[in-house]
């Protein structure tokens, strides 16, 4: 948890607002306070085979474009969805976060902006903020700018791991759509709009019907509210979140031996930045799809015999949802038709 050293009176209610942040997030499992040397959390008895699953990300060059706008909170809503993406994906219910954030200079208020996006982002999805570390390297990082990073820790029992192990040619491929980059692709996008184009954060495009600095800085979902009811009703053989590498490499990843997948352009609609982006750039389709979600941010490979059950899960949460492609004979690889 950023903890500004500051002695001042605004350093001072920074850290005891942190801490009123990070509370609202605790849950039951936690068995430690803020500022302690680790973070202790309890798993919950009711876990018969308990496995532990973790992931650590970082916001990338996207803090970038949120250094140019001064616009703190939503980094951190970024970094826990897209780490509680990255759990999910095994079925893993997300218990605690953990942070890094490394400066040159701390600003009070700027971590105070951070850890209420964290705080938001782990109160959305059940699990708690239980500390972290702050890094101050003066001459490090230049004037005005940090890095960001976030450890997850999450549950699943044994018996109902998904790890893609009974994915089978008949399987049908389902898109839940993304709100924009989610948190890849910054660094082509940022050389296309700012240094091509020539936008500022402030341009409105009207290709795009926004301006430049509000798309890039949509926050990146959070997959599991939705993920979670599909595996209680058992309609998932593997999920792939689309970070990066695009659906090329990240379906691959969670489909066995002997299996491929292919996947129908058109069968979802493409949001308009990413359209943009590639007119911008004369960028190739392949590219594209391999940088980007497409308007993708998870895919989930669903047994033909479980299709109609899924889709009134989804129905039922209002959620909008594409059927993409279908899983074939292979050898682990994603074919566009």
């Amino acid at each position: 948890m950023p903890m500004p050293g500051s002695t001042s009176t605004a350093g001072i209610r920074t850290k005891q607002r942190i801490k009123y942040l990070a509370h609202k997030t605790f849950t039951k499992g936690v068995l430690s306070e803020i500022g302690g040397f680790g973070g202790l959390f309890s798993v919950d008895k009711k876990y018969l085979d308990p496995v532990l699953v973790s992931s650590v990300d970082g916001v990338g060059t996207k803090l970038k474009v949120a250094f140019e706008m001064k616009m703190h909170h939503t980094v951190g809503g970024d970094l826990v969805n897209h780490c509680v993406n990255d759990i999910a994906v095994q079925g893993a219910t997300p218990l605690f976060f953990m942070d890094y954030l490394a400066t040159g200079r701390l600003d009070p208020e700027v971590a105070e902006k951070i850890v209420e996006g964290l705080a938001d982002a782990c109160k959305h999805n059940g699990c708690a903020l239980i500390g972290g570390e702050t890094a101050e390297m003066p001459g490090f990082y230049p004037e005005g700018e940090y890095d960001l990073a976030g450890f997850i820790v999450g549950v699943v029992e044994r018996e109902k791991i998904v790890n893609g192990k009974d994915v089978q040619p008949g399987d049908i491929v389902l898109g839940l759509p993304s709100n924009g980059l989610h948190t890849n692709g910054y660094s082509l996008a940022r050389k296309l709009l700012f240094e091509i184009a020539g936008y500022s954060p402030e341009t409105f495009v009207s290709e795009i019907k926004n301006k430049v600095g509000n798309e890039l800085m949509r926050t990146h979902r959070s997959y599991w509210p939705l993920v979670r009811k599909l595996i209680a009703g058992e309609c998932v053989a593997a999920l792939a979140h689309i970070t990066g590498g695009g659906i090329t490499e990240n379906l691959p990843r969670v489909l066995p031996k002997g299996t491929a997948a292919v996947i129908e352009l058109g069968t979802w609609p493409v949001l308009p930045v990413f359209e943009h982006l590639q007119k911008l750039g004369n960028v190739q389709q392949d590219e594209m799809l391999r940088t980007f979600n497409m308007g993708l941010g998870m895919l989930v490979v669903v047994p033909a015999k479980k299709f109609k059950k899924a889709e009134t899960l989804l129905e039922r949460a209002g959620e909008k949802f594409y059927s993409v492609g279908r899983i074939v004979k292979g050898d682990r690889k994603v074919m566009y038709t």
